[in-house]
């Protein structure tokens, strides 16, 4: 038959990823709904070594265990998906004797051994699904329990056994199933399913369309497109590097087409890409995890995550047109757009489908059932149209994208649950924490300094949510203690630990993009940092201030908002040096408005204020300078006559 997207997945291979995919969707709304389908419903921790079933067994199909490894799937990969079923069903099948017999400290040799299959399946899904740099860090901190009672100060813990500590992360609460796969089967798979039908359906066209034909004719307009297409594709499928590879390929030449150069393409798709993941209303998997975290509904995390989200889009939107303006470029000639009006009307349902969602989230309060009604609402709609009709081809191709994503995620989450399980076992967590406030000696700078440092770093080898999650055990507590507020301290180190993606050397996301533009990666990487220069300060405001994240009275808000969103506007005309109603502005005076937006955005008064009245003063004396030199050139024209 004819391959898929995935080059191993055709054939048998194919049609068994369907059925895997399929059947782990049945189980989840069987479970979520609690509709006991065929007297079936899992109780205990046996819903969540299903999903391990179905989709860590995933991972050896989907995933080679060789980079670049092409073809039909070895056998040992068959061996490999078949030995993860065979050992998650097993112990799902006795989730009832680790429960009540207390197999997690004391078992029988074949649950212990299943158990360490488990474990040893568990390292090599993350090294497939999220590389060999996470693989390793996962792998030596699985050990740690081994070894905790010979480190020094703060990092000493209790010691386990070898078997101890097999049955510890295979049949506890708080490693392979602990809170990160718990999110997963609970919660996070529905949206993660929606985004895929969302896209499926034809939904990345129809808003990559929709922004055209909104900002593409304005200067600098196929940027805009870039920035609000990324953004909202980003946000459904957490990923920076895959949404550069997909929406980049049609944003990246429209740019250049438009007179961008490539190195400026690249940055802008790049930053575009990595925003998503701060971005509601699906923030990829980070947002879920925040909320089991903080044992708070879903909605309190869209809600808090909003501003400073929009705030980053709002600078990266500025400096795009100051660019563009400052440079003399145009947008796309209107009769090259599509009509809005004709866009709408064959994908309102899109836009439909999102209003849905957000409705059942606030006001209906069923977090983890609002997905399925969406999709329900999705499906129908697009069979009436046949551009976007579902065959069983297309169906199919749907399955194995949400398995696909949903493998990735689960691997990467039950290998990062093993560094959790480790820490929290020994008491390592707890100590930590304790030491680096101490450490810091209460000083609230220093310590987010160090926080933001340590966040960069770990998110140079993995993933965006993985860094959140290991940082959400062993920071965000310090960060508590010494007066941070909890939803700020879990959107702090989730914004540092994605910025890796645009800063150098690593620069991910930027080099990527780079490959696509054909530009120089180093130089699309700087860039990248200076458009996306807002991620690296507001996460340090709305650690200072709650009410950058709408925590606080509606007045104090109001003001909060209203300040940082003008010093917002004047950071990123003076990074680009362009200002409205000013015009170009020379070093000095870039230098002199990027103090005053900075000033405006950092939440407090006496700063606020500092910061309007250096800008109305600047503006003043630039547009007097500027009237002034206009004299001489009038007396010489009229000398002249």
């Amino acid at each position: 038959m004819e391959k898929s997207k995935d080059e191993r997945l055709y054939g048998v291979a194919y049609w068994v990823t369907v059925g895997m995919s399929g059947l782990a969707i049945l189980l989840c709304i069987n479970q979520i709904f609690h509709l006991n389908l065929a007297g079936f419903m899992p109780i205990g921790n046996a819903y969540y070594y299903y999903i391990l079933t179905f989709y860590l067994s995933l991972t050896y199909l989907i995933f080679p265990g060789k980079k670049g490894a092409k073809g039909r799937i070895p056998w040992y990969d068959w061996v490999l998906f078949c030995i993860t079923i065979a050992t998650t069903i097993y112990l799902a099948a006795n989730a009832y004797n680790i429960l009540t017999k207390g197999w997690e400290y004391e078992a029988p040799t074949l649950p212990t051994l299943a158990g360490a299959l488990l474990w040893a399946l568990a390292l090599e899904g993350i090294r497939r699904a999220g590389g060999l740099i996470l693989a390793l860090i996962s792998l030596v901190f699985s050990f740690y329990p081994l070894y905790a009672g010979y480190m020094p100060s703060f990092l000493w813990g209790s010691t386990f056994t070898f078997l101890e500590t097999v049955r510890y992360h295979s049949m506890g609460v708080e490693s392979i199933i602990g809170i990160p796969t718990r999110v997963v089967g609970d919660l996070l798979v529905g949206f993660i399913i929606f985004g895929v039908a969302l896209v499926s359906s034809g939904g990345g066209k129809f808003f990559m369309e929709f922004a055209l034909s909104l900002l593409g004719h304005s200067r600098g307009g196929a940027a805009k497109v870039a920035v609000l297409s990324s953004a909202f594709m980003a946000s459904l499928s957490g990923s920076a590097i895959s949404n550069v590879v997909t929406t980049g390929t049609m944003t990246i030449p429209a740019m250049k087409k438009t007179g961008y150069s490539p190195a400026w393409a690249a940055a802008v798709e790049a930053c575009a890409s990595t925003g998503g993941t701060i971005m509601p209303p699906i923030m990829g998997a980070a947002g879920f995890l925040i909320a089991s975290f903080l044992n708070v509904p879903y909605t309190q995390v869209m809600w808090a995550a909003f501003f400073p989200a929009s705030l980053y889009y709002l600078t990266l939107l500025i400096q795009v047109d100051s660019h563009a303006a400052s440079i003399g470029l145009g947008g796309i000639p209107r009769g090259e757009l599509p009509k809005t009006w004709t866009v709408l009307k064959e994908g309102w349902f899109f836009i439909g489908s999102l209003v849905l969602l957000i409705f059942i989230l606030v006001y209906m309060r069923v977090e983890a059932w609002a997905p399925f009604y969406v999709m329900i609402f999705i499906f129908g709609c697009a069979m009436i149209r046949k551009e976007t009709r579902y065959t069983w081809r297309k169906f199919g191709d749907f399955l194995v994208g949400s398995g696909r994503l949903l493998a990735q995620i689960t691997s990467i989450l039950a290998g990062i649950g093993l560094i959790i399980g480790s820490l929290s076992g020994t008491g390592v967590a707890n100590s930590f924490s304790r030491e680096l406030v101490l450490f810091a000696h209460g000083n609230l700078f220093l310590l987010l300094v160090l926080g933001a440092i340590t966040s960069f770093i770990l998110g140079i080898g993995m993933t965006v949510t993985a860094c959140y999650v290991f940082l959400a055990i062993v920071l965000v507590p310090a960060l508590v203690e010494i007066g941070v507020n909890g939803m700020a301290a879990h959107l702090f180190v989730l914004y540092w630990g994605c910025l890796s993606y645009i800063t150098p050397p690593v620069a991910l996301a930027a080099i990527t993009a780079a490959a696509i533009a054909g530009s120089e990666p180093m130089r699309t990487g700087f860039l990248s940092m200076k458009l996306g220069s807002a991620k690296y300060v507001v996460p340090f405001m709305f650690v200072l201030d709650p009410t950058m994240i709408l925590i606080g009275s509606p007045g104090e808000v109001a003001m909060t908002v209203t300040t940082a969103t003008v010093g917002a506007v004047i950071f990123a005309c003076s990074i680009e040096g362009y200002l409205y109603l000013v015009g170009k502005l020379s070093v000095v005076w870039r230098i002199t408005f990027l103090i005053s937006g900075f000033l405006l955005m950092y939440p407090n008064r006496i700063t606020e204020i500092t910061g309007l009245a250096i800008f109305i003063a600047g503006c003043l004396i630039k547009r007097r300078s500027s009237r002034m030199n206009m004299v001489p050139k009038i007396n010489d024209v009229n000398s002249g006559l």
